[in-house]
C-alpha cells in the first residue's frame, strides 16, 4: 500500500482538502495518513481536530506547535515546534508522498522537514500572488521545496514553470474550494439560524478579516477602520456574520477587537471562531456578500452569484473575477464600497460573473494525478 500523507493546520485547508482525502480514503492501493497540527489542536481556535474524526477519518499523528502568543517570536517558535513534530511523525508514518495545501508558517516547517526526508511534496496552489501577506514568500518557497505542482488558474502554473520547475510536474486542476461547493449540501436559512442562535434575516454580509503581516503594527487601525465602517450598515438594519481570524502574527490583537466590537452590537452582529464548511458554504448561499480580506472572497464567494468588498493589500496581486470590488483599509474608503456592492447593480453584476478558479473535474483530476504520482515512485 503506498502511503499518502495530508497535513492539515487549519478548519481552512482541511474544508478544502476533506473530499479529496475522503476520496483517497475510499482507493484501493492507497494508504491515507492525516497529520493534524497548529489551530486544530488548540481550543482557542475551536479544537478543530474534533470536526476531523466527526468526518470519519483518523487522525494517525497530532503536532502540538501553536504557541499562546502571536508576537514574530512566538511564530517563530512554533514554527520550531512544528518542524520537531514532524520529525517523529515522519518517522513513524515514513510516507510515500506528502500533500501540502497553501502558504502558512506550519507548512513551510512541514515542507522543509519533508524534504529533510526525502519525501516528495505534492503542494497545492502555488503560484499566487498575495502581496499583504508574509504567506506569499512562503507560498514561494514552499514550492522550491515541492516535487508537484497543482493550481487553481492557468496563469499561476506559467508563474510556476517561470520559477524553474519541470512543467511535466506542474498541473493546472481549479480550485478545490470551488469544486466542493459543486457537491455540499446547504442548510436553509432557518436551519443555519438555529446552529448559530442568531437570527440572520434576509439582510446579512460575511465578514472575515486578517492581520497584514507585511505592515507590523497595523492590525488595530485597520481592524477598526472596518468596524467603523461596518457600523453604518448596522444603522441601516444589516446584520454581520464575522469569522474571527486565523493564527497569524498579530492575529489575536485582531481577534480581540473583533469580540469586543460584536458584543457591543449583539443585537446585529455573531462573531464564530469555526463555521465549519456546511455552515460557511451555507451562509455565503443566502448572504447579500462577503465582506474583508480572506482569500475566500475571491475564490469561493463568486460561485455563490454575490459580491465581495476586497479590503486593503492582503490579498492585492491574485486572481480575481468582475465580481471583486477593491478598496484601501480606510474608513471611508470600506463605507463606500460597502453600499457598492451591496447596491442592486453591483449584485446583479456579481450573479453573472465568472469564477476564474473554476475548472471541471478538479477532485477527479487531483486524485488521479496523485494515484499516479504514488503509484510510480519507488
Amino acid at each position: 500500500m503506498k502511503k499518502i500523507c495530508f497535513v492539515t493546520g487549519t478548519r481552512a485547508d482541511y474544508g478544502i482538502m476533506s473530499r479529496l482525502m475522503k476520496r483517497l480514503r475510499e482507493s484501493h492501493g492507497t494508504q491515507l495518513q492525516i497529520i493534524a497540527t497548529n489551530m486544530h489542536l488548540s481550543p482557542e481556535y475551536g479544537m478543530t481536530v474534533n470536526e476531523i474524526e466527526a468526518d470519519g477519518f483518523h487522525v494517525d499523528c497530532r503536532v502540538d506547535s501553536l504557541l499562546s502568543g502571536d508576537s514574530p517570536a512566538a511564530t517563530v517558535k512554533s514554527m520550531g515546534l512544528t518542524q520537531i513534530g514532524m520529525a517523529d511523525a515522519f518517522t513513524q508514518l515514513q510516507p510515500d508522498l506528502v500533500v501540502i495545501l497553501g502558504d502558512r508558517y506550519e507548512m513551510l516547517a512541514a515542507a522543509s522537514s519533508a524534504l529533510i526526508f526525502r519525501i516528495p511534496i505534492a503542494h497545492l496552489y502555488g503560484g499566487e500572488t498575495t502581496e499583504g501577506a508574509y504567506d506569499d514568500s512562503i507560498r514561494h518557497a514552499i514550492t522550491q521545496l515541492s516535487d508537484y505542482h497543482f493550481t487553481s488558474t492557468p496563469q499561476y502554473a506559467e508563474r510556476i514553470i517561470s520559477m524553474g520547475k519541470d512543467s511535466s510536474r506542474v498541473f493546472w486542476v481549479g480550485s478545490l474550494g470551488v469544486d466542493n461547493i459543486r457537491s455540499s449540501p446547504s442548510m436553509t436559512l432557518d436551519e443555519l439560524e438555529k446552529s448559530l442562535d442568531f437570527k440572520l434575516g434576509n439582510k446579512f454580509v460575511v465578514a472575515t478579516f486578517h492581520p497584514v503581516t507585511t505592515i507590523p503594527g497595523e492590525e488595530e487601525r485597520q481592524t477598526s477602520a472596518l468596524l467603523s465602517a461596518l457600523e453604518s450598515i448596522i444603522a441601516e438594519d444589516w446584520k454581520i456574520l464575522f469569522t474571527m481570524p486565523n493564527s497569524d502574527t498579530g492575529g489575536k490583537k485582531v481577534a480581540a477587537l473583533i469580540k469586543d466590537w460584536s458584543e457591543r452590537h449583539a443585537d446585529n452582529v455573531k462573531a464564530v471562531q469555526s463555521l465549519g464548511r456546511l455552515r460557511y458554504f451555507s451562509a455565503l448561499s443566502h448572504a447579500a456578500a462577503v465582506v474583508g480580506n480572506s482569500s475566500s472572497g475571491l475564490i469561493e464567494a463568486p460561485s455563490f452569484g454575490i459580491p465581495t468588498l476586497n479590503i486593503g493589500d492582503r490579498q492585492k496581486g491574485r486572481a480575481r473575477g468582475t465580481s471583486v470590488f477593491d478598496v484601501a483599509a480606510e474608513k471611508n474608503d470600506i463605507i463606500r464600497g460597502l453600499h457598492t456592492v451591496l447596491s442592486p447593480e453591483f449584485r446583479m453584476l456579481a450573479a453573472d460573473s465568472d469564477n476564474p478558479y473554476a475548472k471541471t473535474d478538479t477532485l477527479q483530476e487531483i486524485y488521479s494525478i496523485l494515484v499516479n504520482v504514488v503509484k510510480n515512485s519507488k
